[in-house]
């Protein structure tokens, strides 16, 4: 897990990954001020070394004197050896209500500079050549004013082209969204992707991906957008990438808080969406993907309390990243990620086990052949494994016999039976994880302590059987069902204790089982390096 220093008020914004030379560069936001674009590195994905932050917010009467928001960093296609970053900036002069994409370069990725601007000739000039046409084309809507050149300026920063997209801050919510910038060089044509949104249609429902083409280096011309829903009030950080000749778009969507994709066999053709469309569970946000030697990896940050908007700005995480892949029928899985196996100390027996209630008849635990014969007639009854873990992964085939329930459990003491519960609904295909403890003694029926974290969903074409594996990585729990990440998250609630297997009313087979012992993740590390 990556962070900001626990204790400063910071806290890790958007992110951004691009590897080179074996190397991460992960380049993010530092909030709640936006004061500059934070940069760190990494072998592994894992452990994390500051470097020279790469970009900070403009001198007084710059365009982006005010705010630094989401970035993207990809290799310049017309100067080999040389990177760009595309980022966001918001003045002072529009109180920050006003969102426009700049430019800077790098010849190393640690070194950044911003190109030159022409925002500095229009201060006092009155309004930015967008603003001037958006009114113009808001009091006429005649053909003329729709379909004239947009005449922006060539330099940066770029703003939204009022003939496409809300440009002025009299139309819409009087707020311009032109921001998370997303540089994709596909089949020999360079496109700039944005969180925008459309000029015409319910209030909420405008958000869309605004495209623009590079005509040349470092100038654009905009386009229609690239995907509009018609759906939701942003599309934010967007994504585009190709796998076996499928066009796929990801985006991270405000009203639920989750990872969307969708896809198309043609840029040009409706983008189309499965019916499970969702790549992360709720409280994972703004997702990039970086190209490394293994294929593509999804990046995003985690946080606690998505329902609660001014809650992003506090004790956010970047969790490991996951992999992604194409399945068979088109559709993208996120997998846990390989590094993980750097981390494993040892195995630990799954024959020592016990019941963690004792004196419960009608429950039985047999070992035949390698499977546990887990039995619970009637009640409640978690079956564990007899050394407690900290950090471990577990892995295991499940069968069910009969119509009920059954789950994990982790990090459960002993006595008070405090710990999480990872419910696992076969059938339908639902997995949820709960915090379920006990609160300080004389708190009355305050005493209970119940907290769902997260929930998630699968399709499975076997039900009643299912392949799980079970993360804890200090602070992070990862569950993968049928080799893919269902639920991601971060939590402090319960440290160490131990781990196994439940059931209620029903007969589980759990074959193939394997319990290790991981290291505990190091602290990032914050040593300053130049680069």
């Amino acid at each position: 897990m990556f962070s900001e220093t626990a204790g400063s008020r910071k806290t890790i914004g958007d992110v951004d990954v691009l590897y080179h030379d074996g190397l991460y560069h992960l380049f993010h936001l530092v909030l709640p001020n936006h004061d500059f674009i934070a940069h760190a590195v990494s072998t592994n994905g894992f452990n994390w070394r500051r470097v020279n932050n790469a970009l900070f917010i403009g001198d007084p009467g710059s365009w982006d004197d005010l705010m630094l928001w989401t970035m993207h960093v990809s290799p310049n296609p017309f100067r080999p050896g040389q990177w760009r970053m595309f980022y966001t900036g918001l003045s002072r002069r529009d109180q920050g209500q006003f969102q426009r994409i700049g430019l800077a370069v790098s010849d190393d990725l640690f070194h950044w500079r911003k190109v030159a601007v022409s925002w500095t000739d229009r201060r006092g000039g009155g309004d930015p050549p967008a603003v001037k046409q958006a009114r113009a084309i808001s009091a006429t809507r005649d053909a003329d004013a729709l379909h004239a050149p947009y005449q922006a300026d060539s330099a940066f920063p770029l703003e939204p082209d009022p003939r496409h997209y809300e440009a002025s801050l009299d139309e819409g919510r009087q707020l311009i969204s032109f921001r998370d910038p997303y540089y994709v060089h596909d089949e020999g044509e360079g496109w700039l992707l944005a969180a925008g949104r459309v000029n015409q249609g319910p209030i909420v429902r405008r958000g869309c991906v605004s495209l623009l083409k590079e005509t040349s280096e470092s100038h654009f011309e905009s386009r229609p957008a690239l995907h509009h829903p018609m759906l939701y009030d942003d599309i934010e950080v967007p994504n585009f990438f190709r796998v076996d000749g499928e066009c796929y778009l990801i985006g991270s969507i405000r009203e639920d808080a989750k990872i969307r994709y969708w896809y198309t066999d043609k840029i040009g053709n409706p983008w189309r969406s499965y019916y499970d469309n969702v790549l992360m569970a709720r409280g994972n946000y703004a997702a990039r993907i970086c190209q490394d030697d293994k294929g593509y990896l999804l990046w995003n940050f985690y946080s606690a309390d998505p329902d609660d908007p001014t809650n992003r700005n506090v004790n956010n995480l970047m969790p490991p990243p996951k992999r992604i892949v194409r399945a068979e029928n088109g559709m993208l899985r996120v997998k846990s990620f390989e590094g993980f196996e750097d981390w494993v100390e040892s195995e630990i027996n799954t024959r020592c086990i016990h019941q963690l209630k004792q004196g419960l008849g009608e429950q039985f635990c047999h070992i035949k052949d390698g499977t546990l014969e887990l039995d619970s007639e009637a009640g409640f009854q978690a079956f564990v494994f007899d050394d407690p873990v900290e950090c471990f992964r577990f892995s295991a085939k499940l069968q069910l016999r009969g119509q009920g329930k059954c789950g994990l459990v982790f990090r459960i003491d002993e006595h008070s039976h405090d710990g999480y519960y990872v419910s696992l609904d076969l059938i339908k295909g639902v997995a949820q994880i709960r915090a379920w403890g006990t609160g300080e003694a004389g708190s009355g029926e305050y005493m209970m302590q119940f907290r769902a974290l997260q929930s998630a969903y699968w399709f499975s074409e076997t039900p009643g059987a299912a392949e799980v594996q079970l993360t804890a990585f200090g602070s992070y729990l990862e569950l993968t069902v049928d080799n893919r990440v269902l639920l991601s998250l971060a939590d402090q609630t319960f440290s160490r204790g131990l781990m196994g297997v439940y059931v209620e009313t029903a007969k589980l087979e759990v074959s193939q089982s394997h319990l290790q012992r991981m290291r505990h993740p190091s602290q990032t590390d914050s040593h300053l390096v130049t680069g």
